[in-house]
């Protein structure tokens, strides 16, 4: 038989119609709604399309968009005291600063500039480390999007071997760190590692995310394996696709098809950490020690 789906995109829509419950619960509760902020500099069309999928995202779930659009020629100086701004607006509970930057600005500086309890992206250190040990309240959107989809797929990561073909912030090292606290034996690849097969095919379950680098095939994956593709590039043909090839789909058990798995996880999990920052703010949670 052939793969099953692991449908994101069904997923995110059951977890926007919660979203959209609680969103409308909270407002007339406080009679405030959670409001997100994101910074776009310069014209990358591919960030352009992305901010346009959370605006309305947003929009569907009741949570209030900013969209503050800067040109490509704005200082880091500038863009970071843009943060800072947000992070004293009292009326912001999330701040996403849309990647990749313009050249020359140090995206280090700027993540670092956004603080913890509005960092809805997760990237900032404290929201990592946090990660790290067991507090997912604000965890890396990707990361936490592929575990709600093997979670709700019944994918049981305890005593499961996982391996993560990608050692990003954004995705590889946040993920192993979540997988571990799951009890899974982790490992991860990436384009030093000498012979990424040998580690695949092992695994109960693999995650890619090269950027269509590296083909995932199925001489790569054991029968019945898990494979989440976090990879979405355009190909010759000009179709959108991930990193695995078709007979992927012959060999295992789930796969995510590109689009429509992670992706729009990604854009559910950033909905779900503006709402819990909301409600951090508002005393409906604690906050973590240190936090606001």
């Amino acid at each position: 038989m052939p793969a099953r789906p692991l449908d994101g995109k069904a997923l995110a829509k059951r977890m926007e119609a919660e979203l959209e419950a609680e969103v409308a619960a909270l407002r007339a509760r406080f009679g405030k709604t959670p409001t997100l902020a994101v910074v776009l500099v310069g014209h990358d069309p591919a960030s352009a399309i992305y901010v346009g999928h959370k605006e309305k995202a947003c929009r569907r779930v009741g949570i209030e968009s900013r969209t503050l659009r800067l040109p490509a020629t704005t200082s880091e100086d500038e863009l970071v005291g843009l943060v800072e701004k947000l992070d004293r607006d009292a009326d912001v509970n999330g701040i996403l600063v849309q990647l990749p930057l313009p050249p020359g600005i140090d995206k280090g500086r700027v993540l670092r500039s956004v603080v913890p309890y509005k960092d809805v992206d997760a990237f900032h250190a404290e929201n990592v480390g946090h990660a790290l040990i067991g507090d997912e309240t604000l965890a890396p959107c990707t990361p936490q999007g592929i575990l709600h989809l093997l979670d709700d797929a019944g994918v049981e990561l305890r005593g499961a071997e996982v391996c993560i073909i990608n050692h990003s912030m954004v995705v590889g090292k946040p993920l192993a760190a979540m997988c571990i606290n799951r009890d899974a034996t982790v490992t991860v690849c990436h384009e030093h590692t000498r012979d990424v097969r040998t580690h695949a095919l092992r695994a109960d379950v693999v995650v890619t995310g090269t950027g269509g680098h590296r083909r995932l095939t199925a001489e790569d994956i054991r029968p019945g394996a898990v494979v989440v593709d976090v990879s979405m590039c355009r190909g010759d043909d000009g179709a959108l696709h991930g990193d695995h090839t078709p007979d992927v789909w012959d060999k295992a058990a789930w796969v995510t098809p590109v689009p429509g798995g992670v992706g729009p996880m990604t854009i559910a999990v950033l909905l779900q950490n503006t709402v819990r920052s909301f409600k951090r703010k508002m005393g409906v949670v604690p906050a973590p020690p240190g936090g606001a």
